[in-house]
């Protein structure tokens, strides 16, 4: 398995398994995705499979300690010097669920803020998977101020 941050020419790869590793109401879209690949393609972890991009992770960093929906939203909220790597996604095709992918992807996230300088990361997630990122470190801060996709998340904070 090939890991590696992302460039523009991933675009098409990376909507696809966005797409469907989430519902149309939470999923980001080719054009959320230029402006994010534009601005931090490298806070995009991939993992491809034989040519084929199978996981990937990503965020942007900031100086705002909690995750919000206009983060979503705004690539130019990008500080490439900032405290926080923020997590938007973890996906994994289903066919490589179960498998590690995702956790290697996270652990390689956590080591590169680490490596940065960073102050730790944040993510948002739904309860189900509340027991899963606490198993990287990933403490529960209780319901976050997100409604992204209007479902209700948990914000998981891991300081270094």
């Amino acid at each position: 398995m090939l890991i590696r941050t992302a460039a523009i020419g991933d675009i098409e790869a990376v909507t696809a398994v966005e797409a469907e590793c989430f519902p149309a109401s939470e999923a980001a879209g080719k054009e959320e995705f230029e402006k994010r690949l534009k601005s931090y393609g490298n806070h995009f972890w991939l993992m491809f499979e034989e040519g084929r991009l199978i996981s990937f992770v990503d965020g942007f960093v900031t100086n705002e300690p909690d995750l919000t929906d206009e983060m979503f939203e705004r690539a130019d909220m990008h500080n490439e010097s900032g405290d926080w790597q923020m997590i938007f996604g973890v996906n994994t095709i289903p066919t490589y669920r179960g498998k590690g992918c995702a956790g290697e992807l996270i652990r390689r996230a956590v080591s590169d803020a680490k490596e940065q300088g960073r102050k730790g990361l944040v993510l948002t997630c739904k309860d189900r998977l509340v027991p899963y990122y606490e198993k990287f470190g990933f403490v529960n801060e209780g319901l976050s101020r997100s409604t992204h996709g209007d479902a209700v998340w948990y914000q998981m904070r891991l300081v270094f």
